[in-house]
């Protein structure tokens, strides 16, 4: 074979296709997911196994963890030490693990989320409990395989004499598949099991008369009875568990809310601060201190809560707002006939009982055998005896001990095994009394193979072994329910209006997208400066607001964040402020056009929609109140390409102006746009030329006087009754000079009321200009207006803002 042809060209995505497959299969059956039989994934068993095989059991001393990660990546799991460490320490959390099975001593964790002492430090050895899953595995019960490097053997399952799968439960991801199998309360699961053994054809909701549900090790209280009934039917269902709180009452009529036992893997020290963080930010009323009271003696969470605030109330709220309360989703996968399968109750306690009755059977062979071959010994044993003199007169004869074994069997029909048993004899055992004892011990053996021989012939002799073996270790280990069931699931309605300090604030949003909220005493101390923002953006909105108002966040692209008041974080005036991506999820390139205070949404108040392609869309404000409001919402629907360019709140019906980038206003009334629901698109406002597009849009009486601004410098004052009423989706009338070259394109539009108003400039070229509104004259329709940038040496004009006034006036919604 020549170098070339060892080498095979093969499609690269072949090639990495074959190669994941390989790894995926190796990280479901080997890694991930636990075995249904029992309930342990390779690196689980295989600490357990090899503590057992060192003695390292619960009746004798602790010994260093770090022996025993060391002989279990030496001899069984070739990887690396912190993940065996991991899985060694999290078998001895009683927090994650109803029922564990290492006892450690040292540091191994906490609640809070804090990690174990390292490996060197620590302790371990087996508990009573993990002896049960190991109990007769050198009876030839389960089949083993070599090791990775063929130096010894392991086993491919432990015997398990409970079902510990459902007992402590089982949590993995692995490639297309994860698990999440709940921990149960042993008792009710043997039940469980010993009602399938006895009703094979009993249905999950006779099962659940005696397995009630999930018991968690942190306690807390499981809501949905339907969830658990689901997914003990399908492998899948969805419960909520919340923590257990009480209400106690202190000196002075101040109440306090008590937590004592919090939801299954919730970070206690994580849930502390977000309650705390709650009250800081003022999200609710009431709160006036948050502690961590738990000790020795068990978990304790302090909210004392402000004289005049309902506790029933607040809790609600620390519900729906913290992992007080989490939704718990079972995903019941396992690995069964070597392969990952979505499992309900019954599979999961038919693959255990199946499993049961190998164990059993091998075990019973396997004792048989041992019988068997020392009941032929005993019958060897009782002939010698009854011939001693001559057989120890045969032996004196011989020449050596395969002599004397020879002629043992040549002259007394004995069989090799009996002769060696014989030769072998100690001279002590040749007394009167022991031929007695060879005796009993040739009738129990009689005995016991009769029994061994009845459970391989009979299933039922099988099961009742079986049945008497768990009925053993409910005796021995069960323990009381942790964890209250309740049929339904709690609807959380919170009074949010009682629970939401009243206090007035300053809110400011920039044209780059940062909102804060800030209080009325940093604003005050800032005599006046500028607020916190970067140096390239620009104030967009600036009021004072009350913490029980509503703030409407518009974006070019449709979109809306409600936004209340309250749960914006309270911001220094001299910082800057959160960027609203941060606040909600949105969309790449979506950006802050306009910020509406809403006081109430009971009201007949009407948004109105313009978009750039001159689509209008009026709704009712009220249909833009959000429940969930954890990511942007649709406030417009927008063919592709288009983007919403003014959003305006109407409290009466006047008059709407639009203005086109080529020069059209149109001026129409409002009320000939129809009402339509949140998520319409609207109707056409004005008819537009090709490639031309709207500017903005504002509500106009014969009175307004309109300022607009072309890309090559003019400004231009108007009025808006010089443009008469016309019909809605038309093309308008010319608001500047047409020029045949060069001609002014229309770049922005506003409403000046005659006093010290300015507005901003910035060309292509960088160059800003201020320029103050009241300098200019009306002019008529067809004139250019004024030019305020030479475009040849300033650049063109590419966008115009009017500056946000951010002294405080009495502007509240």
């Amino acid at each position: 074979m020549t170098q070339t042809e060892k080498f095979l060209d093969l499609p690269l995505e072949d090639v990495i296709g074959d190669r994941f497959g390989r790894y995926s299969k190796y990280i479901i059956q080997e890694r991930a997911l636990p075995d249904a039989r029992d309930g342990l994934k390779p690196v689980q068993r295989r600490i357990l196994y090899a503590m057992y095989h060192e003695g390292n059991t619960f009746e004798k001393p602790f010994r260093k963890a770090a022996k025993t990660v060391g002989n279990v990546i030496g001899n069984y799991h070739p990887h690396g030490d912190s993940s065996v460490y991991e899985a060694m320490v999290r078998m001895s959390q009683d927090w994650k693990v109803r029922n564990a099975l290492v006892q450690m001593h040292g540091n191994n964790g906490s609640v809070d989320g804090d990690p174990p002492a390292a490996m060197r430090y620590t302790e371990a050895r087996l508990s009573a409990l993990s002896a049960e899953l190991l109990r007769d595995i050198e009876k030839s019960t389960v089949e083993y395989i070599p090791n990775f490097d063929d130096s010894q053997e392991e086993p491919v399952v432990l015997p398990a004499m409970y079902p510990n799968l459902l007992v402590n439960g089982s949590t993995g991801i692995s490639a297309g598949y994860a698990t999440d199998i709940p921990p149960h309360q042993l008792g009710e699961v043997i039940d469980a099991a010993l009602m399938m053994i006895d009703k094979p054809e009993a249905g999950v909701e006779e099962l659940m008369t005696v397995l009630k549900g999930p018991d968690f090790p942190t306690g807390g209280t499981i809501q949905g009875l339907e969830g658990i009934r689901s997914a003990y039917e399908t492998g899948k269902g969805k419960v909520m568990l919340r923590a257990n709180a009480e209400i106690e009452e202190l000196r002075g009529g101040r109440k306090q809310i008590v937590i004592t036992e919090i939801p299954y893997d919730v970070v206690k020290s994580n849930l502390v601060k977000k309650m705390d963080e709650i009250r800081f930010d003022k999200k609710i009323d009431g709160i006036a201190e948050v502690r961590d009271d738990t000790d020795r003696t068990g978990l304790r969470i302090v909210i004392e809560l402000k004289k005049e605030a309902d506790p029933e109330n607040v809790l609600t709220f620390l519900y729906k707002s913290t992992d007080l309360q989490i939704a718990y989703h079972f995903n019941m996968v396992a690995i069964y006939n070597q392969t990952p399968q979505l499992m309900g109750l019954k599979p999961l306690l038919s693959a255990y009982i199946d499993h049961q009755r190998e164990v059993v059977t091998n075990r019973s062979r396997h004792e048989l055998d041992k019988a068997v071959k020392r009941q032929h010994i005993v019958e060897g044993l009782i002939k010698a005896i009854s011939i001693l003199d001559e057989v120890i007169a045969a032996i004196r004869e011989s020449n050596d001990k395969a002599d004397a074994k020879r002629n043992l069997e040549e002259k007394y029909s004995f069989t090799s095994e009996q002769a060696e048993a014989i030769v072998n004899l100690q001279l002590y055992r040749l007394t009167n009394t022991d031929i007695v004892t060879l005796e009993k011990e040739a009738d129990a053996l009689r005995k016991e193979i009769t029994r061994l021989e009845g459970i391989l012939k009979s299933d039922k002799k099988l099961m009742d072994v079986i049945k008497k073996e768990l009925t053993r270790i409910r005796k021995l280990y069960n323990d009381e329910r942790l964890t209250k069931i309740e049929e339904h699931i709690q609807e959380l309605k919170v009074d949010m209006e009682g629970m939401i300090p009243s206090e007035d604030v300053i809110i400011t949003a920039t044209q780059e997208g940062y909102v804060k909220r800030t209080s009325i005493r940093s604003y005050s101390a800032s005599k006046e400066e500028k607020p916190g923002m970067k140096e390239t953006d620009e104030l967009l909105y600036f009021r004072e607001m009350n913490t029980t108002d509503t703030l409407l966040l518009f974006t070019k692209r449709g979109q809306y964040i409600y936004m209340p008041v309250h749960q914006l974080s309270e911001i220094r005036w001299k910082d800057n402020g959160q960027h609203i991506g941060n606040l909600v999820q949105l969309e790449a390139g979506d950006e802050l056009i306009k910020a509406l205070p809403i006081r109430t949404f009971d009201t007949t108040n009407e948004l109105l929609f313009i978009t750039r392609q001159g689509l209008v869309k009026k709704t009712p404000l009220n249909v833009y109140k959000a429940q969930r409001y954890s990511k942007a919402l649709t406030a417009v629907k927008l063919k592709d390409g288009d983007q919403v360019t003014a959003v305006l709140e109407l409290e009466q019906e006047t008059d709407l102006f639009l203005a086109s980038s080529y020069g059209y206003g149109l001026r129409f009334p409002i009320e000939d746009i129809p009402v339509v629901g949140k998520q319409a698109a609207g109707v056409k406002g004005i008819n537009l030329k090709d490639g031309d597009e709207v500017i903005n849009a504002l509500p106009v009486t014969n009175d307004t006087m309109l300022v607009l601004v072309t890309q090559r410098g003019a400004v231009k004052k108007m009025s808006a009754g010089d443009f008469e009423q016309a019909k809605r989706a038309t093309r308008g009338l010319v608001m500047i000079r047409e020029l045949k070259s060069n001609p002014h394109r229309i770049i922005g539009l506003y409403e000046t009321n005659g006093g010290e108003q300015e507005i901003v400039l910035r060309t292509d070229k960088g160059v800003t200009h201020t320029e103050n509104l009241k300098r200019f004259r009306k002019n008529d329709r067809y004139s250019s207006g004024s030019f305020v940038i030479d475009e040849k040496k300033q650049g063109i004009v590419k966008y115009v803002w009017t500056p946000v006034e951010y002294k405080l006036l009495s502007s509240k919604p």
